[in-house]
């Protein structure tokens, strides 16, 4: 709300977003869980709402969540990657903070491995004995995964002080949580498949992309963040 002043975004507008993206998102994480899992929820489909018993994928809601706003930016009259750019510090500062739900659920963790080298990895005492599983210890993926998007969320905040261009903060985004993604989904042991591929790391090789092109088309930005720098040090 702050930032959506700053940059004289109606405040009505961007509590829809973010209420209706949020619902929307929620929604569509459901559904990408599902249509990846189809092959089970096709002979229970009475599961398909029981969110409660788990499956929603973040990479669904980010899809259907980013779907809502460009349709309602374009009615709006207001551009796209400008609100992205305020919106997903929020989303990357969530995501690091809903990851820990799967350490609750003792889910979305790596192969096996031993409790010598979670220690080594600097893994505190309380996440290793949550990893602890069945008699094994696993990799808390989900563990690695939310400090680098609490990092990726303290760099995006950085890079909105810095510099106004367009782009900026959503091409950093894009890349930063695919790179993130792509790397944990090598561990992980319960990923969403399409056919052999793993679909997360489809989608963040994609994301990956989409993000040097914004920067490419932003190029600017290391030229503005340096001339800044200059002034003050003059």
């Amino acid at each position: 709300m702050k930032e959506a002043k700053k940059k004289k975004i109606n405040i009505d507008i961007m509590f829809n977003i973010i209420f209706y993206g949020m619902l929307i998102g929620i929604v569509g994480a459901r559904l990408y869980y599902v249509v990846f899992n189809f092959n089970y929820y096709m002979y229970h489909l009475d599961e398909i709402i029981k969110v409660w018993n788990g499956g929603l994928a973040i990479h669904g809601g980010i899809i259907f969540g980013s779907i809502f706003v460009y349709f309602y930016s374009k009615k709006k009259g207001i551009d796209f990657i400008k609100l992205t750019d305020i919106i997903l510090p929020g989303v990357i500062l969530a995501q690091g903070i809903g990851r820990w739900g799967n350490f609750f659920n003792q889910e979305a963790y790596g192969m096996l491995v031993s409790k010598e080298l979670l220690q080594k990895l600097l893994v505190p005492d309380f996440v290793i004995n949550g990893m602890f599983i069945k008699g094994h210890y696993y990799l808390p993926t989900f563990y690695f995964e939310s400090i680098l998007c609490l990092i990726g969320f303290i760099i995006m905040l950085i890079i909105r002080n810095k510099s106004n261009k367009k782009g900026l903060v959503t091409g950093f985004y894009l890349i930063w949580y695919g790179i993130i993604r792509f790397i944990i989904e090598i561990f992980r042991t319960d990923s969403l498949m399409l056919f052999n591929i793993k679909v997360a790391m489809l989608v963040s090789a994609i994301s990956i992309i989409l993000g040097i092109i914004l920067l490419i088309r932003s190029k600017e930005w290391f030229y503005d963040i340096f001339r800044k720098n200059k002034r003050r040090s003059i």
